[in-house]
């Protein structure tokens, strides 16, 4: 068993949409400052590296699962040739009403993901931007890390906050 460090993807790895809009095109995804750099330092330091996002675009007909899974394979290609490696993508395609366990803030993702990689969850980081993400985390029993967004204000604390991912992976080694 070894930790891991999950990470959500839009407003963490790469810039969010505007409310109520979705990233659906290669064109639009928008990479973070030091993102590369920050996955880097958690490889270097033994964690394992899973994406975890909600996709709900997928159930409003606005990308197909293959789009949105080819987009995340040019994420992993440029993130790669960067140096930086990712051990997993998973992802939720349903909308907010359906009845999943994988759709945070239920821990389905991270689940699934701890199972495939044999990721033990209670030395593992939930890294996110929304409540959600932190309840997922929580829920899973991994320590969380919030991704402090400018206007925002969280009903759901976390155990550690950063401005960004890079200042993140920096708290969570050395944590």
């Amino acid at each position: 068993m070894h930790r891991a460090v999950f990470l959500d993807r839009d407003g963490v790895i790469n810039r969010k949409a505007p409310e109520g809009q979705y990233i659906t095109r290669w064109q639009d995804f928008e990479f973070l400052p030091r993102v590369a750099e920050a996955i880097e330092v958690l490889n270097r330091a033994d964690f394992s590296v899973v994406i975890v996002s909600n996709q709900r675009c997928v159930a409003r007909g606005l990308i197909t699962t293959e789009d949105l899974e080819s987009m995340h394979q040019k994420m992993l290609d440029q993130l790669a040739a960067l140096g930086a490696r990712i051990d997993g993508v998973y992802y939720c395609p349903h909308d907010n009403d359906a009845q999943c366990t994988c759709r945070k803030p239920a821990p389905g993702m991270l689940l699934q993901a701890a199972g495939d990689h044999s990721i033990d969850l209670m030395n593992s980081w939930m890294v996110g931007d929304s409540d959600g993400d932190m309840e997922a985390g929580k829920k899973a029993g991994c320590r969380t890390l919030r991704i402090l967004r400018p206007g925002v204000s969280p009903r759901v604390t976390a155990d550690l906050t950063a401005d960004s991912l890079h200042e993140a992976a920096g708290k969570i080694v050395s944590h």
